[in-house]
């Protein structure tokens, strides 16, 4: 009897260093893979920052889940549920592709989104939103959220 290997999911981003496209195995996150382009290690492990230039495609070109934080850097209720989408990232590297997007530095993607409160998190699978909340999750309900 032959079991066969899971079947690759990757995730297109943008490196944070040089802003070179790299499709990356998602299973490999946690290797610290490094950009085609410079070298430097794509940190896959924190949360990856999006703009309304890098949003669509990094969202479209994902075969894992991507949790989007929208939320602004004056937000309060934003800042208290930081560390929790860090954790959560960590957490599930490989399995979902957390993010953040500033509405205020990306208004356009915000807007497209209707995202009319922050923090909100929407989650998306191939491509499409599937589920979305708003207001501050604390950690359980963030991990249950990101898994689906």
């Amino acid at each position: 009897m032959t079991t066969s290997a899971p079947p690759l999911r990757h995730v297109t981003i943008r490196c944070q260093w040089c802003e070179s496209w790299n499709r990356v195995d998602a299973t490999r996150f946690s290797d610290r893979p490094k950009c085609g382009a410079c070298q430097k290690p794509m940190l896959l492990d924190r949360p990856l920052k999006l703009d309304d230039t890098t949003f669509a495609r990094t969202i479209a070109e994902s075969e894992v889940p991507v949790v989007v934080d929208f939320y602004a850097d004056w937000c309060g209720p934003c800042k208290m549920m930081a560390p929790a989408v860090d954790e959560i990232a960590r957490e599930l590297s490989g399995q979902v592709l957390i993010v953040k997007l500033d509405t205020d530095r990306s208004p356009a993607t915000g807007q497209s989104f209707r995202i009319a409160n922050i923090p909100t998190v929407v989650r998306f699978v191939g491509g499409r939103e599937v589920a979305r909340a708003s207001g501050t999750l604390p950690l359980a309900q963030l991990r249950s959220f990101a898994l689906g």
